[in-house]
């Protein structure tokens, strides 16, 4: 008998499956239609949260061959629900209830440990809640794959979806898994602890490494996901080097992260888009700061960082270093443009400082004056212009507007220099990106052409200032920086340039060295690899600089460049890498 080894089922079990956590999320979620379309049945599995599944999810009848499989596990206390992610392509979603099933936590840690060496002794509630629902995921998986069409695999991300792939594999021979990490443990706990990672892999200890860092239950958990799995990958091929070392056991594939480009603007729309939102940023800019001083908006270059607060793993360290040189520089050559830095990075906040409320409320109380007053001001042109050989602002703006603006500017008055974060955060003077501020010589004072702004909540577009969604407000910056030091791929500044917006990446994110050969317009990548933090920060600097002194033609060249790059990461292409996992997935499930 010739045994086909194209699955015909796909579970896609991930805990970040209609449950926004952070870059899996977007992976799972970006290639999904094009699995949906590849596979007769492509079911993504994950956790069942009612706050994220309101928004993502849509609840329909279960078809008759998942029936049975949903009631015997409705008696073990674990709920199902079948429907579809309302994302494109709406995929076969199954979501499982916590809060009803009865898995025995330490029967099922007893069984890790002996099967597979799992170390879960000291674990928490971080460890146990993922372990619950990926044992019923794995339960769900295993009668399902009797009634569903096979060949059947499991595609298993990251740890906490590593307890289906250990269950499937301790309790059945037909079902082929893949396991994904996306990032090991050990290696990002390592780098956030200010040790070496690329230039010690040799010499590290992984077990002894991961007691120091208190991981011991999850980098366990990853090593014999790695080690047990039919088909081991990662997502970049520095990340793969990494787990070799940390985990034993070399990918079979590098399943890279890719984009879906036709949900992303074309380079005109990103245009039309770039100066949109750049206004309604600059609109923000001015209450921030010009209740303070002015500068020329006209002459002001926007950047941004954005991600998890990993004050050195994301890079959030040498980019603020590098600020202050760029400060630094522009104020001794006398240059007059202005650089403004935002970083959105989510910290917990007690709400937005008052006076930015009231620096907002007047700056829309002045903007709705002028709006108020536009008639008069194209009648005054249409009707007296004309006549007129020399025409001057005191013949279109009465003496009455002008001093209504004036006193309302007055009224937006502060002394001294701009605030550095938007929010009240808890001891904000010792906040490591503040403090960092302040210790690079970036005050936000009128004599600093470097302005930084901690914008320490997510971009919902309701936050109560920008009020833009994250896309938006990319879309209305010039540059993105994204120098970490810890970066398996690296979303972040791809996303950026499907709208146009160009960026630096680093040699040490799996995304910057798959674009090193293109880089030098639209994509920038800085030297980590075996360099100081000094030495990366002096390198940024000059890229920095660099963009600083462009001119608004040089810009735009930089933005269609970067727009043209994104092309490279097409899932398109990408996908292909997902089925040939899925592929040697069941070829090995099949021989064993």
């Amino acid at each position: 008998m010739v045994l086909s080894s194209a699955p015909s089922t796909v579970f896609e079990v991930s805990w970040e499956v209609c449950n926004k956590v952070g870059g899996i999320y977007q992976v799972v979620k970006s290639k999904a239609d094009l699995l949906r379309r590849r596979y007769s049945n492509y079911i993504c599995v994950g956790p069942y949260f009612a706050n994220q599944a309101q928004f993502e999810f849509q609840q329909l009848a279960a078809p008759p061959e998942y029936k049975a499989a949903f009631e015997e596990l409705e008696h073990e206390g674990i709920s199902c629900l079948y429907g579809k992610w309302l994302i494109r392509g709406e995929p076969i979603t199954i979501l499982i209830k916590l809060e009803r099933e009865r898995i025995d936590e330490n029967a099922v840690k007893k069984e890790l440990w002996e099967r597979f060496g799992v170390d879960s002794l000291n674990a928490n509630y971080e460890f146990d809640e993922p372990l619950r629902w990926g044992w019923a995921a794995g339960k769900l998986i295993e009668r399902l794959s009797v009634t569903l069409p096979a060949p059947t695999v499991a595609h298993c991300h990251e740890w906490l979806g590593g307890f289906t792939l250990l269950y499937l594999r301790a309790r059945t021979q037909h079902v082929g898994t893949v396991f994904t990490t996306h990032a090991t443990m050990l290696g990002r706990s390592l780098c956030a602890n200010g040790r070496e990672l690329y230039g010690a892999l040799a010499a590290i200890n992984p077990d002894q490494a991961a007691r120091e860092l208190g991981i011991m239950e999850k980098y366990s958990m990853e090593r014999a996901c790695a080690k047990h799995t039919h088909v081991f990958t990662t997502v970049s091929e520095i990340t793969g080097l990494e787990a070799t070392a940390l985990l034993g056991r070399k990918p079979d594939v590098l399943t890279l992260n890719g984009l879906d480009d036709s949900k992303f603007p074309t380079f005109e729309e990103a245009s039309i888009l770039h100066q949109k939102h750049r206004e309604k940023i600059r609109d923000f800019l001015e209450y921030y700061f010009f209740s303070h001083y002015t500068f020329d908006m006209q002459e002001t270059v926007i950047m941004f960082i954005t991600g998890r607060f990993e004050f050195h793993n994301k890079g959030i360290d040498v980019f603020i270093q590098a600020l202050g040189k760029l400060n630094s520089a522009l104020r001794d050559e006398g240059s007059t443009k202005t650089v403004v830095a935002f970083f959105w990075i989510p910290n917990e906040t007690h709400g937005i400082k008052t006076e930015l409320l009231e620096e907002k409320a007047v700056f829309s109380a002045i903007k709705n004056y002028v709006e108020d007053n536009n008639e008069d001001f194209v009648r005054k042109i249409l009707r007296e212009v004309p006549n007129i050989k020399e025409f001057t602002c005191e013949q279109l703006l009465s003496p009455e507007f002008v001093r209504t603006i004036q006193r309302q500017f007055q009224a937006m008055k502060h002394e001294g220099n701009a605030p550095l974060c938007t929010h009240n955060i808890p001891n904000e003077d010792n906040n490591a990106i503040v403090s960092a501020f302040r210790q690079n010589g970036l005050f936000n004072s009128a004599q600093d052409p470097v302005k930084a702004i901690f914008y320490p909540v997510y971009l919902t577009g309701s936050d109560g200032l920008l009020d833009m969604t994250y896309n938006d407000a990319v879309s209305g910056t010039h540059l993105g920086v994204f120098p970490s030091y810890y970066e398996p791929w690296g979303y972040t500044p791809v996303e950026g340039m499907a709208f146009g917006v160009p960026a630096i990446t680093t040699d040490l994110a799996g995304f910057g060295a798959f674009m090193e050969p293109h880089a030098g317009k639209g994509v920038f990548v800085l030297h980590r690899n075996g360099r100081s933090d000094q030495d990366a920060s002096k390198e940024l600097f000059d890229l920095l600089l660099n963009f600083a002194h462009k001119d608004k033609f040089q810009r735009n060249e930089e933005k269609t460049q970067a727009k043209a790059l994104t092309k490279l990461t097409d899932w398109s292409a990408f996908i292909l890498y997902y089925v040939e996992a899925h592929r040697l997935a069941v070829e090995r499930s099949q021989g064993s």
